[in-house]
């Protein structure tokens, strides 16, 4: 078993429903060390579920949930597998990191703090090496200058680009995003967009991205996986899903999509 590469993450059957409405089905997923990985679907498609999982915001009714070949949701024992103690989701979930869509900073500190504080509460890391990365941080987003601004003196897409530093400054193994332009003015997405693209380069985490931006994701993706109805309906290398989508449902979807835009 020497050698063998661990996945970033795996999901294995993990069903989750809400009373009669299934929101994912027999979900299987692997996501490799460092991969790139879109999802893209209709709303109510099971997208945002997947990542709130791995999050630990919600729970799921069966299955299992691995990060980096541990158990996420549950804790190995002698007598096999049990419900993860909060301990346990505590340490896990410091291998994750999210991006959300409404930037979720806080209010009463200011774009440094908010990304120099969490490494040094959650991670110990010493101040003097959090407050240091921090400012490479935020100089790498293009935000130097806004160090010392409240988010309420933000743009949009500056609290999104503070929201990116915060979440690269405690070194996740895996980095979320969950629709991370689609509070944002048309004019802020790009700019938003570009610092995802800048990351995507230049940190070897593994990240998982929803998205209605099909261009970026095509752009982005190592692979693009296709939901509908809580179920995985197609995926492989974002050139195939966006040019020759093998199934109808991704078809349609697409053709939707680009209707819309214009």
């Amino acid at each position: 078993m020497s050698g063998q590469i661990i996945d970033a993450v795996e999901f294995k059957q993990v069903s989750k429903s809400f009373g009669q409405c299934h929101v994912l089905t027999d979900i299987d997923l692997k996501v490799a060390p460092g991969e790139k990985v879109s999802l893209i679907g209709p709303s109510g498609s099971g997208k945002t579920t997947i990542l709130r999982i791995l999050m630990t915001l919600e729970d799921f009714q069966s299955g299992t949930v691995l990060v980096g070949g541990e158990p996420l949701w549950h804790m190995k024992t002698a007598s096999g597998l049990v419900p993860a103690s909060e301990k346990h989701l505590r340490t896990m979930r410091r291998r994750i990191g999210m991006v959300f869509q409404h930037f979720n900073l806080f209010p009463h500190h200011t774009a440094f703090e908010n990304v120099a504080m969490p490494p040094q509460v959650a991670l110990k890391v010493d101040k003097a090496e959090a407050e240091s990365r921090a400012l490479d941080l935020l100089r790498m987003v293009g935000l130097s200058d806004k160090a010392s601004n409240y988010p309420a003196e933000l743009s949009g897409g500056q609290k999104q680009r503070v929201a990116i530093a915060r979440a690269l400054a405690m070194r996740p193994d895996v980095l979320l995003f969950d629709e991370p332009t689609s509070a944002l003015d048309p004019e802020l997405v790009d700019e938003v967009l570009g610092v995802l693209r800048d990351v995507a380069q230049t940190t070897d985490a593994t990240m998982m991205l929803v998205t209605h931006e099909m261009g970026f994701a095509r752009e982005f993706s190592d692979r693009t996986l296709f939901l509908d109805g809580g179920k995985i309906v197609e995926q492989g290398a974002p050139e195939q899903i966006f040019t020759e989508p093998r199934e109808e449902r991704t078809r349609f979807f697409l053709r939707k999509i680009l209707a819309s835009r214009h």
